[in-house]
């Protein structure tokens, strides 16, 4: 196991009626910043049970925070909080809401004269940000238990991160009925982010790790399990509550502790939706099964743990391997993403071509868990983004 430090100071409440914490979380007399999205929590009735617990503050709202947080809406909702004096930053919503809302936070407190923008990257520190409280309505990202923000610039075709450790949200409410009114396309998405997250952090290589591999492998299937389930029966309150706390656990930093990490195919899609407006799941169902297969001799040790331990497949370990990535990508399936650059809608060798020259801008060194994967390389896998019939 390699060495490793975890701290997170986010307090959890999760269940029913968690919203009510609020109330004594944010001290009386406060002045918040509500951010949101694109309105649907005033139609499902989240945002009257956040404003009845927030009563005894007063309240400035921002929405309109977009699926792939852009940098001008956030610059612009940064502004209003420091025109408002606000002391706290509220976040309703999924994970754009929420990197979104960590950015608007930090740059409330930015040095005037310095630009937002230079947070992304982290080639500007953060010092400081107002206190962040999260009412999680789309488990997906992890966002609401951990300090890293992805922030887009579509002037410029940038999708970035950031983190500081100023960025953790302070409170974090998980109510699992907040999600019943999500639409299947958003479950499916969550459903998938969470399983890739996780698979980020352990189809690496062996180090050993032993309670952080069951403790993904847990996460694995409990996704396996429930998310066919919730897809199936929005109002299915067992399902939904496993599935929303698979999704903090994937990126909460457990699992990765001690463990060598890949994210390859996250920047990778993370170009792809800077360049298309993919669907970040998307862009990660469309990569992971061909990333595997291109880089299955570095990952074989994990990949038969994984076919093994998760999919409970037997064999010699190249069929295992064979059924395990087909297996993962036989899931994206039923949860009803696509997994071939056609199937998005996106031609795979002129995403390659473009993955192969914007790459460098944002990951000038090789990427992967063995910092081998060039920008070339991970064209390639890109371009290999096609089924039997398109190849």
């Amino acid at each position: 196991m390699l060495n490793f430090t975890f701290h997170s100071p986010t307090r959890l409440h999760f269940g029913r009626g968690q919203v009510r914490q609020l109330t004594k979380e944010i001290p009386a007399g406060s002045r918040v910043l509500l951010t949101s999205g694109g309105g649907s929590i005033r139609h499902n009735g989240v945002r009257d049970e956040v404003l009845a617990q927030l009563a005894h503050c007063t309240v400035i709202e921002f929405s309109g925070i977009e699926p792939n947080p852009e940098y001008e809406t956030l610059k612009r909702a940064a502004e209003l909080g420091r025109q408002e004096r606000v002391d706290w930053v509220l976040a309703v919503g999924g994970g754009s809401v929420i990197d979104g809302s960590k950015f608007i936070a930090a740059a409330i407190d930015l040095e005037v004269g310095i630009d937002p923008w230079l947070m992304v990257g982290n080639r500007t520190p953060i010092n400081s940000a107002r206190p962040l409280g999260v009412v999680l309505t789309l488990p997906a990202t992890g966002a609401e238990g951990n300090n890293v923000g992805v922030i887009s610039r579509r002037e410029t075709l940038d999708k970035q991160s950031f983190r500081s450790p100023y960025s953790y949200p302070s409170v974090a409410i998980l109510d699992p009925c907040f999600t019943f009114s999500l639409p299947p396309r958003q479950i499916g998405n969550g459903v998938v982010d969470a399983f890739v997250h996780t698979l980020e952090q352990y189809l690496t290589y062996p180090v050993d790790a032993r309670v952080q591999d069951r403790m993904a492998e847990g996460i694995l299937q409990t996704l396996i399990e429930v998310g066919p389930t919730t897809l199936a029966e929005p109002d299915n309150y067992d399902a939904r509550a496993n599935y929303m706390w698979a999704a903090t656990q994937a990126l909460f930093g457990l699992i990765g502790a001690g463990q060598p990490q890949d994210w390859s195919s996250h920047a990778i899609g993370h170009e792809l939706t800077a360049l298309y407006g993919l669907d970040h799941a998307r862009s990660l169902s469309v990569v992971v099964p061909h990333l595997l297969q291109y880089c299955r001799a570095d990952k074989a040790a994990k990949l038969k743990q994984y076919g093994e331990r998760v999919w409970g497949l037997q064999g010699d370990d190249e069929a295992i391997i064979d059924a395990a990535i087909a297996a993962t990508r036989d899931f994206f399936v039923r949860m009803g993403l696509p997994v071939t650059m056609a199937q998005a809608g996106i031609n795979a060798g002129e995403a390659a071509q473009k993955v192969e020259t914007n790459l460098p801008r944002h990951k000038p060194q090789p990427v992967g868990e063995h910092g081998k994967l060039t920008a070339q390389d991970c064209a390639a896998i890109v371009r290999s983004s096609v089924d039997s019939m398109e190849a």
